[in-house]
This record gives C-alpha cells, structure tokens and sequence, in this order.
C-alpha cells in the first residue's frame, strides 16, 4: 500500500487571485515548478513547501497531505 502525496496548491492560489507567475515569483521557483507541484508531478522540499504555505496564508498540513 502506496501512499501519496497530494495538495491544495492549486485551490489556495486561486483563491487568493495569484497567477502561477506570481506565486512563483513570491517563492522565487520557475511557473513550471509551480505546475508540477499543482499536478502532483513534483513534491517541493521542506523549505519550498514553508514559503508557499506563508505566501498562500495556509499551513503546511493544510496544503499537503499523505492519502
């Protein structure tokens, strides 16, 4: 039995009305890092998943999950 990793990325960022440009600018990745994060093709580092949970005003837990 697998576990995955799964997020929210994508929902919070809409919510808070940024592009993938703009979020990748605030924690300075590239737009396709972003968009692999958001289809679960990328699993950020520790520090990257810190500053996009501070840039989306969320909590790590909140964004990523192990189903």
């Amino acid at each position: 039995l697998k576990e995955v990793m799964t997020n929210s990325v994508k929902e919070a960022r809409q919510k808070k009305e940024l592009t993938q440009v703009q979020l990748a600018e605030q924690v300075n990745v590239s737009r396709q890092t972003i968009i692999s994060i958001e289809t679960n093709r990328y699993i950020p580092s520790v520090e990257l998943s810190l500053k996009l949970a501070k840039a989306l005003g969320k909590k790590v837990e909140d964004l990523f999950a192990l189903d």
